[in-house]
């Protein structure tokens, strides 16, 4: 086994004209402007058999079909097999619209993606990975656990499942013991701005990169930061307002934590890469109720929300019962699909699930569709302590995976879901687990 080669690289993927920013309905959001830039940044590790690469990028989702291009182009361009590359998104709410979701599409204000741009985005991660592949140089790796909980908590029950533990990877030249990069994992919801912002942003995750840098890995040192089991996990609970200053504040808090906890990283030269990944082609749809009964609902929920606007509810309550209404209103529009017979061919359009699973030494990297709730990331850890769940990788599943409590219960997480049958998580889990199994007897 040689000594493990590192590139990495930033490239910038800020849109070139105004674009509307996707994330909150309703509101006529179109950029006026660019905060801070959106990056496409990349990983490139090569033990001299086996190479992986990493491609985070600062987008809502990245749609399946342009990261099964980019994925096939970089193993033209590297040699790399797709497989063994993952393309994922951090899921600012400050960018551009990619992808058409349906339950969106009764919302007159949100416009489907900017073609122009998705070329744009495409083209910035074909970039980074090529020239993260071309910078590879002898380095060593090593990897501690950040404390994460300043960021937020569980977005319906502060006191809920949460997942603060933020492994950070740091790879350096092996000679000067200069930073190459950082890669992190953070299971948080990037959504400190709300939709009365109209500045480009990839959120407080932009922030904590910015900090991370200044005090720890050099100016503009790449920092993959990818966005793990968020699903029920928002920063809500525990910010001030939704400015830019509190995106600031939780972007540094993080970033703080990880200079902290990089004092304690033992690095190593000679760490095997290993890869699998495992197609799931029949995920089980959930079940949607008629047309009627979604309108009942959605009565419902306004009603609710109502009577915490008259009460004078805490701000977090209130947007929680806000989503709600939102997720509602989504549910009969999915509802009226299912009726129409629109639902299973999109659906069908995000399967196969891809479920893949990096070595990096002792350490698994696992990438999962979807916007995933954190119980499902937790069962992988139970079983594997040194594997860590990436979220919005390789594609996405038009919303969330939910447990079967929050099947039971709704709300916003259970009502933007197509597929919302609990058994959808257990299979991610399922599949994740035959895939460690597997590569555990290789290694």
């Amino acid at each position: 086994m040689s000594i493990i080669r590192a590139g990495a690289v930033q490239v910038d993927i800020t849109p070139r004209s105004p674009q509307f920013l996707y994330g909150y309905p309703h509101v006529p959001r179109v950029s006026t402007g660019v905060h801070d830039p959106l990056l496409s940044t990349a990983l490139c590790l090569d033990d001299g058999a086996t190479a992986t690469m990493f491609i985070a990028n600062d987008l809502i989702f990245v749609p399946r079909e342009i990261a099964e291009r980019v994925r096939a182009r970089l193993a033209e361009l590297t040699g790399i097999p797709a497989g063994h590359i993952m393309v994922t998104a951090t899921h600012t709410h400050s960018g551009p619209v990619t992808v058409r979701y349906l339950s969106n599409e009764a919302d007159p204000v949100v416009p489907g993606p900017d073609p122009a741009y998705l070329q744009q985005a495409e083209q910035g991660m074909i970039d980074a990975g090529r020239r993260a592949w071309e910078s590879r140089q002898p380095g060593e790796i090593g990897l501690v656990i950040a404390d994460g909980a300043a960021v937020g908590t569980n977005r319906r029950d502060p006191s809920g499942p949460r997942d603060a533990q933020v492994p950070v990877l740091l790879a350096r030249t092996a000679d000067t013991h200069q930073f190459i990069a950082a890669m992190m994992v953070c299971s948080m919801h990037p959504t400190v701005l709300h939709e009365d912002s109209t500045l480009i942003s990839g959120d407080f995750p932009a922030m904590a990169r910015q900090y991370m840098q200044q005090h720890l890995l050099g100016r503009d040192c790449p920092i993959v930061y990818h966005t793990g089991a968020a699903g029920n996990q928002s920063p809500r609970h525990v910010t001030r307002g939704n400015t830019f200053a509190e995106a600031e504040r939780l972007g540094w808090a993080l970033g703080d934590a990880i200079v902290r906890a990089a004092t304690q990283a033992e690095y190593q030269r000679k760490l095997r890469i290993s890869c699998a990944r495992e197609l799931l082609a029949d995920l089980p749809i959930g079940r949607f109720p008629s047309p009627a009964e979604a309108a009942v609902k959605l009565r419902q929920a306004a009603e609710s929300m109502e009577n915490l606007q008259r009460t004078g509810a805490a701000r977090a309550a209130l947007r929680t019962a806000e989503c709600d209404v939102f997720g509602a209103e989504e549910t009969l529009t999915l509802a009226r699909a299912a009726a129409e017979g629109r639902l299973l061919p999109v659906a069908k359009h995000c399967l196969p699930a891809e479920v893949q699973v990096i070595g990096i030494g002792p350490w698994s990297f696992v990438g999962w569709p979807g916007e995933v709730f954190v119980e499902f990331a937790q069962a992988v850890r139970a079983h594997s302590p040194h594997t860590y769940v990436i979220t919005l990788a390789n594609g996405e599943l038009q919303g969330y995976v939910v447990t079967a409590h929050a099947a039971a219960e709704g709300g916003y997480e259970a009502a933007n879901a197509l597929f919302k049958n609990p058994d959808t998580g257990d299979r991610l889990v399922d599949a994740t687990l035959r895939l460690l199994g597997t590569m555990s007897h290789a290694r």
